[in-house]
């Protein structure tokens, strides 16, 4: 930063801290260091960062900013795990912490929706969806109780449920342009609209669509649309012993997501992705290793109880409904996987029987299945868990307490957890999820790393695969064989084909291509509503094509 920078920057400060009051603008060296943490390589420093109470305040911040030109990037609670978590784009941007941002503005139990602002967390609208709409469910992330809603759904992140796809949930959004002035999408404009937050196109231009994964304007509330608690729950457990099956294992399952028998977002998972949320990695047993020898890999996923594929996912309707899908299930996979069925009261039962038969010192295999399957359970019905996040500490050194010991985890960013995910979108076709296995394996391997991958059908007719390069960030070395990793890995994705459904900070060189009619037309329309690159430049629309 220059000298001219820093005195502009200064008087930013200066008017924001009359705005916001002192503690509400920081800069002190301490803080600017922990905003700027990151889980992956690529990392940059705020030049404040400022917490606003509501939306007036994140109005007068940005007029503040445009004034001063001093670009500014928002985060919900800066909880992006593997996406670059609060990390601007690029160094010396004063962080918007929405985080104190968490009321909750209407919970309607008749139509079954919320009216939300970016600090609301996922553990905070379960408890209040479930006292005050108990007939609805929020359909929740992996990314734990304390990760933000609006601001997944904004990233375009996925659930579990039916309404999995948390864009295609969203209705009426709030948004703070650049120029201070406030938008309200769909209907929320005309200000008497009964439809607002239950028809998300309105009359006219549908403009939603401009405020996920861009830098268009900074959204402050939105609707969102909770899914009716289903007359009847099964919990489907698919094991899949052969390695060589997973071909046959997607194609046999994609009928049944076309036809809506499987409609809910369906997981396949490999074994070490599955056991990187129960423990972390056997250093001793692999005599440090990396990847993981083979024969460690059998015997941990022997004493798991997994196959080489394990399918997750559930079936809801009437009760004939599930019960018919049921049978459908059971028949597709016939000679592929076997399939494990629980509800509520199987689970009970089955639960009663492992602490039973535990205190005679057996029941060790049932115990791990529970383990597996219960958090998965517990998201597919609207509970968020910890489990699936307890993976980012895979290959963390520092021991991490089990979650059943009721100890909480400790904050990724303060262990060294290193984590990105490579997120590539396939058609939901047996040979594509082949092809992705056999282009990323060998360079994964090649660093070091082993493949942890869990493909993901969001909807009718694609998937997204999951791939984890974890690593710690305390070992000198492993940030920049990650960083090596993931750079190799993102070219040949591109080159076959294979985009992502979302990036961090060092994705999006990969994607932009000079020349390129899509990001020129978002390049216009940010330069229309952006004129002064006040708000987060060069996040997924890129400064200059």
């Amino acid at each position: 930063m220059n000298i001219q920078q820093s005195r502009e920057v200064e008087e930013a400060i200066m008017a924001w801290t009359d705005v916001l009051e002192a503690e509400r603008v920081v800069w002190d060296e301490t803080s600017l260091f922990r905003y700027s943490r990151s889980t992956t390589p690529y990392t940059t420093r705020p030049c404040a960062v400022l917490r606003p109470e509501s939306t007036s305040e994140v109005q007068t911040i940005v007029h503040i900013a445009r004034k001063f030109k001093i670009s500014v990037y928002p985060v919900s609670q800066g909880k992006n795990w593997g996406y670059s978590d609060a990390c601007a784009p690029v160094s010396d941007m004063a962080l918007i912490d929405m985080s104190r941002m968490s009321r909750i503005h209407e919970i309607n139990p008749e139509l079954g929706y919320v009216v939300i602002e970016p600090g609301v967390t996922q553990g905070q609208l379960v408890s209040a969806v479930q006292e005050k709409a108990p007939g609805y469910q929020v359909d929740c992330t992996g990314a734990g109780p304390d990760a933000s809603v609006l601001g997944n759904a904004l990233d375009r992140g996925f659930g579990h449920t039916a309404y999995g796809d948390h864009v295609r949930s969203t209705c009426g959004m709030e948004v703070v342009m650049a120029d201070g002035a406030l938008l309200k999408t769909g209907f929320g404009h005309f200000g008497n609209a009964r439809a607002e937050c239950v028809y998300p196109y309105g009359i006219g231009p549908m403009l939603d669509g401009l405020f996920s994964q861009s830098n268009l304007g900074i959204v402050t509330s939105m609707s969102l649309w909770l899914m009716p608690v289903p007359e009847a729950f099964r919990f489907f457990f698919i094991r899949c012993p052969d390695d060589n099956k997973l071909e046959a294992l997607v194609d046999a399952l994609r009928p049944l997501r076309m036809n809506g028998i499987l409609n809910s977002a369906v997981h396949i998972g490999n074994d070490l992705r599955v056991i990187s949320s129960t423990m972390q990695y056997p250093w001793e047993r692999c005599n440090h290793k990396t990847p993981m020898p083979e024969a460690v890999r059998r015997e941990l996923r022997n004493a798991h109880a997994l196959g080489a594929w394990n399918v997750s996912g559930s079936l809801t309707g009437t009760l004939p409904q599930v019960n018919a899908a049921g049978k459908h299930l059971q028949h597709a996979v016939r000679g592929i996987g076997k399939v494990m069925f629980l509800n509520d009261r199987s689970l009970h039962w089955r639960k009663k029987a492992v602490h039973l038969i535990n205190r005679f010192g057996i029941g060790m295999h049932w115990r791990r299945q529970l383990d597996v399957g219960v958090p998965n359970y517990e998201l597919l019905k609207g509970i968020p868990t910890l489990m699936p996040l307890r993976g980012a500490f895979w290959r963390v050194r520092t021991p991490i307490p089990e979650i059943a010991s009721g100890i909480p985890l400790p904050d990724p960013l303060d262990v060294g957890c290193g984590l990105i995910w490579l997120s590539p979108v396939l058609p939901i076709r047996g040979e594509d999820a082949g092809s992705i296995l056999k282009l990323l394996t060998p360079i994964l391997h090649g660093y070091g790393f082993d493949c942890l991958v869990t493909y993901t059908m969001l909807n009718e007719r694609s998937m997204v695969a999951i791939i984890n390069l974890s690593f710690d960030k305390n070992v000198p070395g492993e940030s920049d064989a990650a960083r090596l990793c993931y750079e190799k890995a993102m070219q040949q994705l591109v080159a076959h084909g294979y985009y992502p459904y979302r990036v961090g900070l060092g994705g999006m060189k990969h994607l932009v291509k000079s020349n390129d009619t899509f990001w020129q037309t978002a390049h216009r329309i940010k330069q229309a509503l952006d004129p002064d690159n006040i708000l987060m430049p060069g996040r997924y629309i890129p400064e200059d094509v």
